[in-house]
């Protein structure tokens, strides 16, 4: 069967983005996966039996380039460009990945039976999630949503939030959730994800304080902490947990995502 470049293999993939992961086996190419990351945890019973090649900033290129995959597929936020420029020594192609808004997924799926679309369903598997998010995408965008302004925190020691242009950021503004404080990050680097403190110009600005369950798995005892210091600085913001899978997972994860974005940004 040619691949994407025309030459006869089968292919050997490897995964170094958790959400991209889970998209390839939804697409049916788990039989052709060799490797993925620590943090490519679904679906559970599928991965489980693929090797782990370290994690998405620490890749475990030896053992990797042991595995003799043909095709890495990388994106820009997760994987470092030490990373990639590594993987194009010894991998026929890299497939590289940068989406920043949820309507991105659309050319994600497209990419996706670009590359890998000789081998089982993947043409039509992608289709079908098109067809998916196009429906998610319609129902939220039918919807009236009160605007708010949010801080959503993804690591503390130091906080740290997330800027206007990366996925997350997006993701909530379909709700009318605009991220704060109201910063650029640029196409890549630490910008994107920027520190802030709890102070009472920054929290006089928010309605609400989102606690994501990664990269930090925020607890309710955090939650607690956080409103407490809203208090003192004067501040009723509302603090809640969020499953950032759900907001911050591309691929086929995004259409359940934007489902769930709906019924947690409900009055």
């Amino acid at each position: 069967m040619a691949g994407s470049k025309g030459v006869d293999l089968v292919p050997r993939i490897a995964s170094l983005v958790p959400s991209i992961t889970e998209l390839l086996v939804d697409l049916g190419l788990a039989p052709w996966i060799v490797a993925r990351t620590g943090f490519c945890i679904h679906p559970r019973e599928v991965v489980r039996t693929i090797q782990k090649v370290g994690g998405t900033k620490d890749v475990q290129l030896e053992k990797l380039e042991r595995l003799a995959p043909t095709h890495v597929v990388v994106n820009v936020d997760e994987n470092t460009r030490e990373t990639v420029e590594a993987l194009r020594r010894f991998v026929p192609e890299v497939v590289v990945t940068h989406p920043c808004d949820p309507r991105d997924n659309l050319a994600l799926y497209t990419q996706m039976a670009e590359v890998f679309g000789a081998w089982g369903e993947v043409r039509a598997r992608a289709a079908a999630w098109s067809e998916a998010l196009h429906r998610e995408l319609d129902r939220l965008e039918a919807q009236r949503w009160s605007e708010r302004r949010v801080l959503y925190a993804i690591w503390r020691d130091p906080w740290m939030t997330v800027a206007r242009d990366t996925y997350i950021s997006r993701m909530l503004a379909l709700v009318g959730w605009h991220t704060w404080p109201a910063v650029e990050g640029g196409p890549s680097g630490a910008a994107r994800y920027p520190a802030f403190e709890f102070d009472e110009r920054l929290v006089s600005e928010v309605e609400e304080v989102l606690l994501s369950s990664e990269p930090y798995r925020f607890t309710e005892a955090h939650v607690a902490e956080v409103s407490a210091r809203l208090q003192a600085l004067g501040s009723a913001a509302r603090v809640r947990l969020i499953d950032a899978e759900m907001v911050s997972w591309y691929g086929s994860r995004a259409v359940r995502g934007l489902r769930y974005l709906a019924e947690f940004a409900a009055p």
